[in-house]
């Protein structure tokens, strides 16, 4: 059936398109412009004084799991062996110079503990001297070490260790030195490499994102323009993460991974409102930044239509990182609050702050322009590039460039077969920090397990003290661990009836052998009949963290695709479109997890890179990377297939409608791209290795998905799908208008609303039927109910 047309004549004036909400908001913006940004920059001075403030109650990452054994071990070592506190860390003396038996290293001893026990929160300590010595004091005697508790949460126990090494610095002197190594040292020195790693990252970042701005827009005053938005946008979410530091608890981790996405994320939105602002200008013509009517307008055009698709965007970003809570893991909890806060501050910044900057500018955010023939096309009228005939190059041959992309991505995503998970402290990047120079004492002299050792709790049913056959088992389990080749030592301590074995491994407690070894007592604790075993310590929260993680990853998978689904449907209003889009996604997620297992798991280019492979990836980063890239890469599909759509609302032409919204959003979307790509690929650069990890497997991401998936599996899968690309059921067919016509409704239903495109006053215009519902037909007609 042919394409129902109607020509007729108009001489009726040129109405201005209704705007919706988001329009009518940039026009208000725009006409207070000048309250706008008052009000903003009140708000970034306030913000920017809780800088400072943020920063010091970052506390170190909290990776306990509550209701897990090794969460019900360290509330056990609380309740009933308080004396040495919750933690035990280690303060190490050293001198080049002095021996253990000499005065002068005696007496730095004493002043070192004095020191550390005047601290508030040290519970107890106990000396190379007090304690056991032939442990405690190197074989050459110019090391030894004492031992300090500490008691409180993560965050106090954080707060405890930053005290207590100015202090046992200040006892020390230059002929024999203390320092602080444990977990909440090492976590404490790690934070405030964070810290320099995300400055230094950002330094890196920053200028090349400019730069690619200023290709991408065309100008300078249009590049710096999202680059001040982003600044802006990050400094609110500072300032709404120090009034959440009221109720939640959040580490150095959390604020990388929120200022790292919400960078990224802001400098794209601002971008594409930029883009499609000047774009707005270039239709009217708009050329004296005295013609307010105009600018006005062209930021209202802005904000109702790549505002829409921004918006649609960050809630994407929210819904799949907001996922993460399904795991109950207070770390991904923290970075779930985070990057929804970053994303939340961005989106309001481009809504408030932006409209209010661009009706200032006017057409003067083209001043520093580059020479016309690299300016981008939306800045000079009726110009066409070389995208569109990408787009139909592509759409020539849909089946090859598709099944090319795709073997890619599926070769790519082949290393997650053999995937292997893990936690790595990253103490090999301490560098000369105390706990690192501690920690290399502590390794050399009396092994790695020191650190943290495995803990086992050993009670009757229900918390009871031991029967005399529970205390025989416990000490045989003791004998039996003291025998095995993994362990250094084990140290038994009785108090209220109850055991508590501090067994000392020869390896780290971030290593395999010390995860098989504390899995081999877990096992060992199910087959004593009298005696109830807790396992706890470091390695035990590291492995209870990964089989949560690992165990609910599914379910976060599928909660994500699922309201994902209904999501993109509402936004793209198109079946074929959001199932494409989330299997092209995922496509695209495993090809750039692969990639990440094969350089951080197999070490390929690990040299090039500067880290050395653990052997295995972070265990949190696939769940952290997934939700992150899906939400992340989401934002080019939605501005992409919505630019396509406005194609096709004006002309139903599907070809057509691909190559236009490719024309239109190729250029922001590659540089985009070249952005987070940059913002991210910044965190190479980062000593702790975890950072490195969720730089790298963002970058390649985006990568991915900007070059393969957007540039050349959409236009294939869009042309290969052809009409079926914009089919949605009609969900309410026959059902009956407010006037009861119902007659009228179904009609519409099988026809389509006509719409009317009136170009100019006087000029012949078209109207075609625009189809929300039925489907598509063999022979290619549109629209078409079931019932005709």
């Amino acid at each position: 059936m042919a394409q129902p047309t109607v020509t007729e004549r108009t001489t009726a004036p040129e109405s201005a398109p209704r705007l919706g909400f988001l329009g009518r908001w940039g026009l208000l913006m725009a006409r207070r412009r000048t309250l706008a940004l008052v009000l903003w920059l009140l708000l970034l001075v306030a913000c920017g004084a809780a800088y400072p403030v943020l920063q010091h109650r970052l506390a170190a990452p909290d990776y306990s799991l509550p209701g897990s054994e090794s969460s019900r071990t360290e509330q056990l070592v609380s309740q009933h062996f308080s004396q040495l506190g919750t933690e035990q860390d280690l303060i190490v003396l050293h001198s080049a110079i002095y021996t253990a038996d000499q005065p002068q290293f005696r007496a730095a001893v004493t002043r070192a503990l004095d020191a550390a026990r005047a601290v508030h929160g040290v519970v107890g300590t106990v000396g190379p001297f007090d304690g056991n010595p032939a442990q405690q004091i190197s074989a050459d005697r110019h090391t030894a070490f004492g031992i300090v508790g500490i008691n409180g949460s993560v965050t106090e126990r954080a707060d405890i260790v930053n005290r207590l090494q100015p202090a046992l610095t200040a006892a020390s002197d230059s002929q024999v030195r203390a320092a602080l190594t444990g977990y909440s040292p090492i976590e404490a020195d790690l934070v405030a490499m964070e810290n320099t790693d995300l400055e230094r990252a950002e330094t890196i970042g920053l200028p090349i994102a400019v730069l690619v701005l200023v290709i991408a827009l065309g100008a300078l005053v249009a590049a710096l323009l999202p680059v001040g938005v982003t600044g802006a946008g990050i400094a609110l979410a500072v300032g709404l993460l120090f009034g959440l530091t009221t109720y939640f608890t959040f580490d150095s981790l959390v604020f990388s991974v929120a200022t790292m996405i919400g960078t990224g994320t802001a400098i794209d939105y601002a971008m594409f409102i930029v883009s499609r602002f000047n774009e707005e200008l270039t239709r009217r013509g708009v050329r004296d930044r005295r013609d307010r009517t105009k600018i006005h307008e062209a930021v209202g055009a802005a904000l109702d239509t790549t505002g829409r698709t921004i918006l649609a965007s960050g809630f994407i970003v929210m819904i799949a990182l907001s996922a993460l809570a399904v795991v109950g893991l207070p770390m991904l909890n923290g970075i779930a609050i985070g990057v929804v806060t970053a994303v939340t501050a961005t989106l309001t910044a481009a809504f408030t702050l932006l409209p209010a900057l661009l009706a200032m500018l006017g057409p003067a955010i083209n001043r520093g322009a580059l020479p016309a023939r690299l300016r981008p096309a939306e800045t000079r009228s009726g110009v066409t590039g070389s995208w569109a005939r990408w787009a139909h190059t592509v759409m020539r041959r849909p089946v090859m460039f598709g099944a090319i992309g795709v073997i890619l991505l599926a070769v790519a995503a082949i290393p997650i077969t053999g995937i292997r998970y893990g936690i790595d402290m990253g103490m090999g990047s301490l560098g000369d920090r105390p706990s690192g120079q501690a920690t290399r004492l502590v390794n050399d002299n009396f092994g790695p397990g020191l650190l943290s050792p495995i803990q086992v709790v050993a009670t009757g049913a229900g918390d009871t003290p031991l029967s005399a056959d529970g205390r025989t088992e416990v000490l045989r389990l003791s004998s039996e661990l003291s025998g095995d080749a993994r362990v250094a030592a084990v140290l038994p301590q009785q108090s209220d009836g109850r055991y508590l074995l501090t067994v000392v491994p020869k390896n780290a407690f971030d290593s395999t052998d010390v995860t098989g070894l504390t899995n081999d007592i877990r096992s060992r604790a199910t087959a004593l009949g009298s005696a109830q075993l807790t396992v706890g310590g470091t390695t035990a929260v590291f492995i209870d963290v990964s089989r949560a993680i690992t165990g609910r990853f599914p379910l976060l998978i599928t909660l994500v695709l699922t309201v994902s689904l209904v999501f993109l449907i509402a936004a793209f209003r198109s079946i074929v479109l959001a199932v494409k889009a989330i299997l092209l996604n995922l496509l695209a997620t495993g090809a750039a997890l692969g990639i990440t297992v094969a350089v951080f798991q197999h070490g390929i280019g690990q040299r090039l890179l500067g880290f050395h492979s653990a052997g295995f990836l972070q265990v949190y980063l696939p769940m952290l990377v997934f939700a992150v890239l899906f939400g992340l890469s989401m934002d080019y599909e939605v501005f992409l297939i919505r630019r396509m759509r406005e194609a096709w609302n004006r002309h139903p032409d599907n070809a057509s409608a691909v190559a236009e919204g490719l024309q239109h959003t190729a250029r922001p979307i590659t540089a985009a791209a070249a952005i987070m790509v940059a913002v991210f690929a910044s965190f190479l650069s980062a000593n702790v290795l975890e950072l490195k990890q969720i730089g790298f497997a963002l970058a390649v991401a985006i990568t991915i998905d900007a070059v393969i998936v957007r540039l050349i599996l959409v236009p294939a899968f869009m042309q290969l799908f052809g009409r079926w690309n914009w089919w949605l059921p009609a969900l309410h067919r026959g059902s009956r208008t407010p006037s009861g016509e119902d007659g009228l409704q179904r009609g519409q239903d099988q026809l389509g609303d006509l719409r009317v495109d009136v170009d100019e006053p006087g000029r012949e215009t078209r109207v075609h039927p625009v189809v929300h519902g039925g489907r598509p037909t063999p022979d290619g007609d549109r629209g078409r109910s079931p019932e005709s």
